[in-house]
């Protein structure tokens, strides 16, 4: 009872802040002082294509009326249409937004394995250990840019074992939009391994950062937890040290380390940003990059509220994830 009361909470929240977040974006459009009509027929056009450009745009109605037009549209899957492309954005995000998530999801898979191997390898004496644990202390001090471009410079120009650009360097692809998932409805193991080979760089440049962050939390909750008289008593029975941490340990030592990866799966969002321009990567980061230089306000609107949306949700999974893991947070 108290789990549903804890969903119905935070769902409920969930609903009230994506509304607030349709408020701001709706409002920073109306002040950033771009010109919708100016973007859409040029600075020099007539003042009757400039009046017929507003009452299309419908521009000459008032705020609030345009406020629920646009509500309308979005709950409509509506986003406007591009003042750069003259296209539905919706129609231009088509391949962004996979391209974006399918970046984030793979470095978020990366960050979650590097990290338990990073908080593990500490507890358990495995060769090599110290080494990669120093490696990724190293490189999640460095600039996620910074991590792209050294990783351009070795692994493309000097090595010349993995690609430099894009997502892949096939023409045939897929209808989703995911490439790996594309190749893999398609029965076609020449796409997964094109496109795997382009996300490392990317997805390593973006993951190093939140992979030490989430090994720290789990490194710290893993020493808590054997420190307690139930791990006692069970190496006292006779359980090997591995047994002990996968069998017991692990599983209630986890709750932190799940804050932290929701916490760092939201901040991803952010940098990738960044990385797609490195590696020319064509997601949201790219579209919206293009789009900040113009003006092209219902673009930039677009990612941001899918963003911020993206934000929104990532966080009551993990509090509702968190709720399950430990229901004391459900009761308080």
């Amino acid at each position: 009872m108290a789990n549903l009361r804890f969903l119905a909470i935070r769902l409920a929240s969930t609903i009230g802040l994506l509304w607030v977040l349709t408020i701001v974006v709706f409002t920073l459009q109306e002040v950033s002082g771009a010109d919708p009509v100016a973007a859409t027929i040029g600075n020099n056009a007539s003042p009757e294509a400039i009046a017929a450009a507003r009452e299309r745009l419908g521009l000459d109605r008032p705020v609030l009326v345009r406020y629920f037009s646009y509500l309308s549209g979005l709950l409509h899957g509506d986003l406007g249409t591009s003042f750069r492309t003259h296209n539905p954005v919706t129609k231009d995000l088509a391949s962004a937004f996979p391209a974006t998530m399918e970046l984030v999801m793979f470095a978020f898979i990366v960050a979650l394995v590097l990290g338990a191997l990073f908080a593990i390898s500490s507890l358990l004496k495995w060769p090599g250990a110290g080494l990669g644990r120093g490696l990724l202390f190293v490189g999640s001090t460095a600039p996620t840019f910074l991590i792209g471009i050294v990783g351009l410079i070795v692994f493309y120009r000097v090595l010349d074992v993995l690609p430099g650009r894009g997502r892949t360097s096939l023409s045939d692809t897929g209808p989703t939009g995911f490439l790996v998932l594309d190749g893999i409805l398609s029965g076609n193991p020449a796409l997964i391994g094109d496109a795997l080979q382009h996300l490392i760089m990317p997805g390593i440049a973006l993951a190093v950062g939140p992979a030490l962050a989430i090994g720290r939390v789990l490194r710290s909750s893993l020493l808590e937890t054997l420190s307690t008289d139930f791990v006692r008593t069970a190496t006292a029975k006779g359980l090997t040290e591995r047994k002990v941490l996968f069998r017991h340990v692990l599983r209630n030592s986890i709750n932190g380390a799940l804050s932290m990866s929701a916490l760092h799966l939201r901040f991803m969002f952010g940098g990738v940003l960044v990385v797609e321009s490195v590696f020319s990567w064509g997601g949201m980061g790219s579209y919206l990059s293009a789009s900040l230089p113009v003006s092209d306000f219902p673009s930039v609107a677009a990612v941001t509220l899918i963003l911020g949306g993206l934000y929104i949700t990532i966080n009551t999974v993990a509090d509702l994830l968190q709720s399950v893991a430990d229901p004391r947070i459900a009761v308080a």
